[in-house]
């Protein structure tokens, strides 16, 4: 393949000179992801991407350095770019940009910056996208569709995304065969449950220093993420409520020993309110309007618009911003009301992400399907597939044996047994 571009010192990143700071944290978080480093010896071996064009727009820390780091010794392309306005991490985007991989991403970006980010990566002529939240699929997509017709396939890192594309597949406009990461076990069941909970709780309290024991706090969603958020806030002493819209959701809170109940009530009680729903204002003006005084109100779903910022800001007397990531908003009456990182993903924007052995696994299914799509792309529909099970069920294995486990395995009777119909009582 063609390459379309040098590549080497292009980028937009905030400071180019800590590279050398990004590149002792990337390498810190790479000692605690040997599943990965795994992958990555094989890839530079064999270079199962030569000449490919990845574009990846996925939050840009030391986790996913690594990932973009095994991606290139497998032989790709790679332009990279922030799914997130405040989740980049400024030094390893320097790095990036130092190891000849066009890094675009500047933790604070507005609005119109996110963009032309994601367009600079666009210019690379991507052949395989790579999202987290489907805004590289669908600007390509809306924006440059000519590009459509050398496209492999996608990967897609996160919940919101799935919907989006799944929807793009029912409306049946999706362009190509996406492969939905986060639906792997290894990856959702992990990641989202038990990295969610401790990067959330991380960003709440370094953005706040709030105690959280004997606080009440309220999860808004009860998926994976809500329910990783819940267990941590329990753990470190916290009441913790529950809101739902799905039934069969809501009883798995209730008998996880959870209260559960409508936000309309919820509001009066919480302390603390995490939204991860995925959803559209699920914390709205009403909500806003019957809180506490002294309440904080945050989001953990991939984006910003689960609060309905502008309401608060309009029955708002005034706000200020007593530290970082934090705008107390001061409603009639005197009550004051804190929102975090501008409703942004608050583990991200005022923490560090997910730690780095979890992120182990996502990212091992993020780089084996990469593979898996150049491989099979010419047999694949333009649909959304989940990672394949041997995929999953590799990485795994291989996170078992980084950390020293064994298993059992089935006895040729049991495997006979497994897979009969004939044996009964």
């Amino acid at each position: 393949m063609v390459p379309v571009m040098d590549t080497a010192a292009i980028g937009d990143v905030k400071d180019r000179s800590l590279a050398g700071a990004g590149r002792s944290r990337i390498a810190w978080a790479g000692a605690y992801m040997p599943v990965l480093a795994g992958i990555r010896e094989r890839f530079a071996r064999e270079k199962p991407l030569a000449g490919v064009r990845i574009g990846a727009c996925l939050h840009v820390t030391t986790e996913t350095a690594n990932l973009v780091l095994a991606l290139q010794a497998a032989g790709a392309q790679i332009a990279l770019c922030a799914s997130n306005p405040l989740s980049t991490q400024d030094d390893v985007a320097a790095a990036l940009c130092a190891s000849g991989i066009p890094t675009f991403a500047i933790k604070g970006e507005d609005n119109q910056t996110y963009y032309r980010h994601i367009e600079a990566v666009i210019a690379s002529k991507p052949q395989v996208s790579m999202d987290d939240g489907c805004d590289l699929v669908t600007t390509i997509f809306t924006k440059h569709r000519e590009l459509l017709a050398e496209m492999i396939g996608g990967c897609e890192e996160t919940t919101t995304g799935v919907i989006r594309l799944k929807a793009m597949q029912r409306d049946g406009v999706l362009p190509y065969p996406v492969v939905a990461v986060n639906n792997a076990l290894t990856k959702h069941m992990f990641d989202n449950r038990y990295g969610t909970g401790q990067s959330t709780l991380d960003g709440i309290i370094r953005a706040t220093n709030v105690l959280l024991a004997g606080r009440t706090v309220v999860v808004l969603g009860y998926g994976w993420c809500g329910r990783g958020i819940a267990s941590r806030a329990a753990g470190m002493g916290a009441h913790v409520i529950v809101t739902e819209v799905d039934p069969r959701k809501a009883i798995e809170a209730v008998m996880d020993g959870y209260r559960v109940m409508p936000m309309s009530e919820a509001v009066k009680q919480g302390d603390v309110f995490v939204t991860v729903t995925g959803n559209y204002h699920v914390v709205r003006e009403e909500h806003f309007a019957a809180m506490k005084d002294g309440a904080i109100v945050c989001n953990s779903g991939h984006f910003n618009d689960e609060l309905d910022l502008e309401s608060i800001a309009r029955i708002a007397v005034t706000c200020t911003e007593p530290r970082a990531f934090v705008k107390q908003y001061e409603l009639s009456g005197g009550r004051k009301v804190c929102v975090l990182a501008d409703g942004r993903l608050i583990n991200l924007s005022a923490a560090e992400g997910h730690p780095a052995s979890v992120m182990d696994m996502s990212f091992a299914n993020q780089a084996l399907s990469t593979e898996y799509l150049v491989k099979e792309h010419t047999s694949l529909e333009k649909r959304v597939y989940d990672v394949p099970e041997s995929i999953d069920e590799e990485v795994a294995k291989l996170k078992l044996a980084s950390m020293e486990v064994a298993i059992d395995t089935l006895t040729p009777e049991q495997a006979k047994y497994m897979a009969s119909w004939s044996e009964g009582t």
